[in-house]
């Protein structure tokens, strides 16, 4: 089991925010922006660019303040990138923010922080709603996810990854993302945490982060199954006890956010 160092509840946490980017001009001053307007201050931003060709590093200087580190150079994928944020992350808790994702308002990391300044909690995590790309006022689709228990993950379930927060000495000693996994590392990391170290989460529910379609796993029907598979195989590889019903269990459990979106539509 993965074990921490605790440390003082009164101790101001500061919270690493990393974000992988590649050619990501289109949108990376709205992901910057969210973070900005954060009321809670006590924060870095680790932006890992993989040799952007375009000018997503102009844009990110334009907004560069203190708290925000900045890298780039090639690297093997958006897991590659977020281990070298991990590598270079200073906070005593860290979190992952796509360079298409945004915060859904102001109070995200204050709520992360006043979660986390219990220190019996190794973790948290909330919900996301799926955007549409060019009109962020649409939702496609509503993840709503729910307090841990056992089995969850054998039904292909996973907390909403961007909204995922953990203290990074557990994140260190876990090894990071397994980039044997590269449509679903984010998958295997969150249940090796929760599922076989065991690890404290808490669900907080509210949505924290608002998500553009198009992500490497969703992106077309070849993307969902090769994710699934990956999910399949990070399964048999941290012994969870599933069988062959798993992806289609996993697939099915996805229509619910559809609906509920389209119903929220109405």
């Amino acid at each position: 089991m993965v074990k921490r160092k605790g440390f003082a509840a009164e101790m101001a946490l500061k919270i690493s925010i990393i974000t992988p980017t590649f050619n990501s001009s289109p949108f990376i001053i709205d992901n910057m922006q969210s973070v900005r307007r954060q009321v809670y201050t006590d924060w870095e931003q680790i932006i890992v660019d993989g040799a952007s060709t375009d000018d997503t590093l102009a844009k990110i200087k334009t907004l560069s303040l203190a708290g925000t580190k900045l890298v780039s150079e090639p690297d093997e994928g958006i897991y590659d990138a977020m281990n070298k944020g991990i590598a270079l992350a200073e906070g005593d808790v860290v979190g992952f923010l796509n360079s298409d994702d945004f915060y859904a308002h102001d109070q995200v990391l204050a709520r992360i922080a006043s979660i986390m300044a219990d220190t019996s909690v190794d973790a948290c995590y909330a919900d996301l709603d799926y955007v549409d790309k060019c009109d962020t006022q649409k939702v496609t689709r509503m993840w709503r996810s729910q307090p841990y228990h056992d089995g969850l993950f054998e039904k292909g379930w996973m907390p909403a990854h961007p909204t995922f927060y953990v203290r990074r000495d557990i994140l260190n000693r876990s090894g990071g993302f397994d980039l044997a996994f590269p449509r679903q590392a984010d998958f295997e990391l969150c249940m090796r945490l929760m599922a076989k170290y065991r690890i404290q989460a808490r669900y907080y529910e509210d949505v924290w982060v608002k998500m553009r379609t198009g992500g490497a796993s969703n992106n077309s029907l070849s993307g969902v199954l090769k994710g699934n598979l990956e999910a399949y195989r990070a399964c048999r590889k941290n012994q969870l006890q599933i069988n062959v019903m798993f992806i289609p269990i996993k697939i099915a459990s996805r229509i619910p956010q559809f609906v509920a979106a389209f119903l929220n539509r109405q």
